[in-house]
């Protein structure tokens, strides 16, 4: 009988500088749970903010500091931080930032206006009524957005399939949670969270079930080395192969609120509390196509001949679900969902060309696409009638007439959702569909083509809902909440941005083709 000696025990190398970013947010995070249990009520609004932004500030910090020196794989090769990840990074910090400043606005009143006085209490019970009378406030959104963007932030820098996964549940649990915490409509908010939470769960379990089919045909769940068996595989395990990478996109193309798999999406923005709903359709959004092009550009690459047809397919059918149900919307938040399925759409076709230009117009789109939502959520966050958010598209006639300032901003947003030329959002669609074009082949012109049809389609809607708000006699007692001092610096950052990345996108496009590169491990 022979004994096997066991190999020592190697500890990985863990480069806690690459990985700051996400380890200030998290301390951020458990500070901010201990301001929860410490704090007096009266403060725990003014100090959550405190610790929320400076964590946010101490983060970018980190970002931008970090030397090339310090970039690369590492914990073992789980984490790969290269010049996409701190691309993506640095984007959802100030789109989490601009997100933060929504949340945080009192509106006039003593507690953050957008969530409940007590997550705990039942809606309409004595309870609730008694808390909102002694001004308390939900301030543990603050910690728990935090904990979402730590999340976030690990999504495009996951390097295996295990630590997509926990970045996964990381990111999605506290949104879970924040999405039923609004402090009007109870009951809507409360369904669009368990919505949530059971279809993510739901997705989870795909994803799960994916990865465990590709480490049983690479036998590994690196990206790098799924990457490598495909292209050495002897056919023995091709079984697995394309099941695998079907679970594991299913799981990925949920979270950035593709079709089909976009049945969530009206629901939980309809529902949750309207400065998380903008928080969730920016940063969300960005953090899915981050870990999307990490999982195809590294991962799956060598296989795309095998599953590229069904990610067009989808594409296809997201930009025409978008568009076409965004017509019959009569609520501007389900309206604006709609609207943000177009968008994946939009991006998808800029992630199939597999080329580095195709990379450089997700990185843009994302970033143009999320500071006009933030904005435009902002907007719809302080447009009232009785007291109650006028969310109903009737609501807003003659909003221009009254309060034109407000108004126009948010006309520009749609018009740059709608890709009119000077604006953002043309920049952003011409970067995605230029490489769909050079390096997609037909079926990339195909794809193209339909993004301009649904995009003429969406301009309708958002022109009519203008037309609306400048053209249409008021209907009823509309006002705008006020003081909202934060959500107006949002706003204002908002309507500077879609001009300026319309006019002199320059910059940020150079800044996105440096950053277009993964290193595989």
């Amino acid at each position: 009988m022979t004994l096997t000696v066991p190999a020592a025990f190697e500890a990985v190398e863990i480069s806690y500088w690459a990985l700051s970013p996400m380890i200030v947010l998290l301390v951020g995070g458990f500070v901010g749970v201990l301001v929860e249990a410490f704090a007096p009520r009266p403060a725990r609004h003014v100090t959550q903010v405190v610790v929320s932004v400076a964590t946010l500030v101490l983060s970018s910090a980190a970002l931008v500091f970090m030397t090339g020196d310090e970039t690369g794989v590492s914990v073992g090769g789980t984490v790969a931080v290269d010049e996409p990840t701190r691309f993506m990074q640095g984007a959802l910090l100030l789109l989490g930032l601009l997100g933060l400043f929504v949340m945080a606005d009192r509106l006039g009143g003593e507690t953050a206006d957008a969530f409940t006085p007590m997550g705990a209490a039942s809606p309409g019970s004595n309870l609730e009524a008694q808390a909102a009378r002694k001004g308390w406030s939900t301030t543990e959104v603050f910690p728990l957005a935090l904990f979402a963007l730590a999340g976030m932030l690990l999504f495009p820098a996951s390097n295996d399939l295990l630590t997509m996964f926990v970045a996964l549940e990381l990111l999605s649990l506290p949104l879970y949670l924040m999405s039923g915490l609004a402090r009007r409509r109870r009951l809507l908010s409360q369904e669009a969270a368990l919505k949530y939470f059971l279809l993510g769960a739901f997705s989870s379990g795909f994803f799960l079930f994916g990865a465990a089919l590709l480490y049983g045909y690479a036998g590994s769940i690196g990206l790098a080395e799924i990457a490598a068996a495909a292209t050495t595989s002897t056919g023995d395990l091709e079984g697995l192969l394309l099941p695998g990478v079907v679970m594991v996109l299913v799981g990925l193309l949920f979270k950035v609120g593709a079709a089909p798999f976009h049945s969530w999406t009206p629901d939980v923005y309809q529902g949750a509390p309207t400065p998380v709903t903008g928080f969730m359709a920016a940063c969300t959004k960005a953090a899915a196509f981050g870990a999307l092009l990490r999982l195809v550009y590294v991962g799956l690459e060598t296989t795309r001949w095998e599953w590229r047809m069904g990610v067009i397919v989808i594409a296809a059918l997201t930009m025409v679900v978008g568009a076409v149900l965004s017509v019959t919307q009569t609520d501007i938040k389900r309206l604006l969902a709609y609207s943000s399925i177009a968008h994946a759409g939009f991006i998808l076709v800029a992630l199939i060309a597999f080329d580095r230009s195709g990379i450089e117009g997700v990185l843009f789109y994302v970033v143009a696409y999320g500071i006009t939502t933030i904005a435009a959520f902002a907007v719809v966050n302080l447009v009232r009638e009785r007291g109650a958010e006028a969310t109903h598209l009737s609501q807003w006639a003659g909003l221009g007439r009254t309060h034109p300032y407000l108004a126009g901003a948010f006309a520009l947003f749609m018009l740059g959702f709608a890709g009119i030329p000077l604006t953002s959002g043309f920049t952003a669609k011409v970067a995605a569909f230029m490489p769909a074009i050079a390096h997609g082949g037909l079926a990339g012109v195909v794809l193209v083509v339909i993004g301009v049809l649904m995009s003429a389609i969406t301009a309708f809607v958002y022109v009519r809902l203008i037309v609306l708000m400048f053209f249409t006699e008021p209907a009823g007692e509309v006002t705008v909440a006020a003081p909202a001092t934060l959500s107006l610096v949002v706003i204002g950052i908002g309507v500077v941005a879609t001009i300026v990345l319309g006019v002199f996108p320059g910059p940020l496009l150079e800044l996105a083709e440096q950053s277009s590169v993964f290193i595989p491990r």
